[in-house]
């Protein structure tokens, strides 16, 4: 009746294994190490450097625990700080040959002490939040300057094409700073363009003047619109920011505007600084522009003769340079998607951009006016740009739809859809503070939320022993059991615990021994009817299960609502609420009634259990007449 079959205990051995090998990696601690990054997005690390950075160790007769390639960085390990140092001193001077224009990330950073053979298992101890164990801060400054003549430019490219487009003939267009400036050979000319431009452009304020023969007509943005302007980069920025850290993953970050032209970036338990410095720093907005291939810019990129006036000089990923025509044809705002694929013809990757409304139809004239020359598509990082590609138009390019191909590989093409995809800045963005912070509560506060739940627990037990004896000693262990694998889940998942989350654990423990407690009772309701051990017991967990199930389950719903609706600390309480639900209810029924059945289960004449006091009804005194 109480016998588990073989495979049962199986399982249960299997999950006490797997929750004591992800458990683990937590009371290693961690050790200091160097982390190798690459620096510029066109720039990628492989497994090669490796080898390089253990040269270069070995050469400062420096050691480390071990060098390793992964997911894109280099990591090293060392016994101590002084090590780590020195490494770190000799890494960036042997990577980084121009100290001003580093392409390599070298940074502090911390890894865990567990054995290899956990590591090789995927064991990695869970990441404490930055209210326990801190995170990475940067204040990033908007350059609120650049975001305003990005403006200006896009609207001196509007002001040609309407001019262009109803045939009002101008003497030049000039951009001067926030200011643009037409000049018109005649007065008529000039009134007939300052109506057209008064209606289709309102977000500037029109002067006329006259300058010499000529009349001039000087735009500026108006108050109200360079407001706007500087607000909408500050917004824009902070939802490309969200849409890089999320897409790679990294944990409840907090991205908020402090100020008018500040963001705060915090990633809560990350304390590898490279990663987030490559995520974080790696804030490129993407241009596309025509190469000038003239006799004088081919003159002008072999070195031989100045670059031409309207033109500057760029490299590509090979280190080769090519001179572009300053006119910005699209930037990232025009960008709706970018997705890895393979070019049709030569089964190269590629990466597939698709533009919106206005993107797609200049992007067909330029393509129509300009077969057979080539487009360059420019990122911008730190203030510096660099050519991704430079491919050469062969048709007119229409739909929307652009392909990049040639000379990328397939994680070069991926790394480039993943960049655009995840939007373009509207201003570029500087990082003006950055550290790696410490609990924000403080070593008490910490030391509090551990042990409100090792209190508790001590409680807890202590209370089930006295009250049910041996039944209290297997609602004890499956509550241990319990705590072991809801450890051992966070760590799989690798996620962030922060002080809402203690709170959760510890709400997780009283709910798991709520159900060791409705089992017990019903045991002592069976055996106060008269049932026997073995029958009480059976019947104990049988009916018990309803009612456990019933709890557990409106319970998880209150918790998927706070997941699905909480954001920041509340979700991180949502997710060990559920994830300690799910552990505690197989804990409390499958864990503990083993424990019953392997003690209890085999004495075929059972004549009591050990389950405290059971108190039975008084008989009824008849009454005297």
């Amino acid at each position: 009746m109480n016998r588990y079959p073989a495979w049962k205990y199986a399982i249960l051995v299997i999950a006490l294994l797997v929750g004591l090998i992800y458990t683990l990696p937590n009371f290693f601690g961690e050790a200091p190490a160097v982390q190798v990054s690459s620096g510029k997005a066109t720039l990628k690390l492989d497994a090669a450097m490796a080898p390089r950075i253990e040269q270069i160790l070995a050469a400062a007769t420096l050691k480390a625990d071990f060098v390793q390639y992964e997911a894109g960085s280099v990591k090293a390990r060392f016994a101590d700080t002084d090590a780590q140092i020195k490494a770190k001193d000799a890494i960036a001077k042997a990577l980084n040959t121009d100290p001003a224009d580093p392409s390599y990330i070298v940074a502090l950073n911390l890894l865990s002490r567990s054995p290899h053979w956990l590591t090789a298992m995927h064991a990695l101890p869970m990441y404490l939040g930055l209210d326990l164990r801190g995170g990475v801060h940067f204040l990033m400054q908007v350059d609120m300057k650049s975001a305003l003549t990005k403006k200006a430019e896009a609207l001196t490219g509007d002001i040609r094409t309407l001019l262009r487009d109803k045939n009002l003939r101008h003497s030049g267009i000039v951009r001067d700073a926030n200011t643009v400036a037409i000049r018109f050979r005649d007065r008529e000319t000039l009134t007939a363009a300052r109506t057209l431009l008064l209606d289709q452009l309102p977000d500037l304020e029109w002067v006329d003047s006259q300058d010499g023969s000529d009349f001039k007509l000087s735009g500026t943005l108006k108050p109200a619109a360079a407001r706007l302007v500087q607000e909408t980069a500050v917004k824009q920025n902070i939802t490309t920011l969200h849409n890089r850290v999320n897409e790679l993953g990294v944990a409840e970050p907090v991205i908020q505007q402090q100020g008018l032209d500040r963001v705060v970036v915090q990633l809560p338990g990350v304390q590898d600084t490279a990663k987030a410095k490559d995520i974080i720093g790696r804030t490129a907005t993407l241009e596309v522009r025509l190469v000038d291939e003239s006799t004088e810019a081919n003159d002008a990129r072999r070195g031989n003769g100045p670059v031409p006036f309207g033109m500057e000089r760029y490299v590509d990923r090979n280190g080769e340079p090519l001179i572009l025509k300053r006119q910005v044809i699209l930037t990232g705002e025009n960008l709706t998607d970018a997705q890895t694929g393979f070019d049709q013809q030569t089964q190269e990757p590629s990466v597939n951009l698709t533009l919106d409304a206005k993107g797609s139809r200049i992007f067909k004239d330029v393509t129509r006016e300009n077969v057979g020359k080539r487009m360059a598509i420019l990122l911008f990082e730190k203030g510096k740009g660099e050519v991704v590609t430079a491919p050469v138009i062969r048709t007119e390019i229409g739909g929307g739809r652009v392909q990049i191909s040639g000379r990328m590989t397939t994680v070069e093409a991926n790394d480039t859809a993943l960049l655009l995809r995840s939007g373009s800045l509207a201003a570029p963005m500087e990082i003006i503070e950055e550290r790696t912070i410490g609990p924000s509560l403080g070593a008490e506060n910490i030391a509090k939320g551990f042990n409100s739940v090792i209190y508790g627990f001590t409680a807890i037990a202590a209370f089930m022993c006295a009250y049910y004896l041996l039944f209290g000693i297997f609602s004890t262990l499956a509550l241990a059991f319990n705590l072991l694998l809801l450890v051992a889940v966070l760590s799989m998942l690798q996620a962030t615990l922060t002080l809402p989350g203690i709170a959760a654990i510890a709400l997780a423990l009283g709910m798991a021994i709520d159900a060791n407690v409705l089992i017990n009772e019903r045991v002592r309701e069976e055996l106060r009817g008269g049932a026997s051990p073995q029958a009480a017991i059976h019947a104990g967990y049988e009916r018990a299960f309803a009612t456990i199930l019933d709890s557990n389950v409106t319970t998880l719903i209150a918790g998927i609502a706070l997941l699905a609706f909480g954001s920041g600390p509340v979700k991180g309480f949502a997710v060990v609420h559920c994830l300690g639900i799910l552990t505690s209810m197989f804990s409390a029924v499958v864990f503990s009634r083993g424990l019953v059945n392997l003690w209890y289960g085999r004495q075929k004449k059972l004549k009591g259990v050990s389950i405290g006091q059971v108190w039975k009804p008084p008989a009824e005194v008849p009454a005297k007449l």
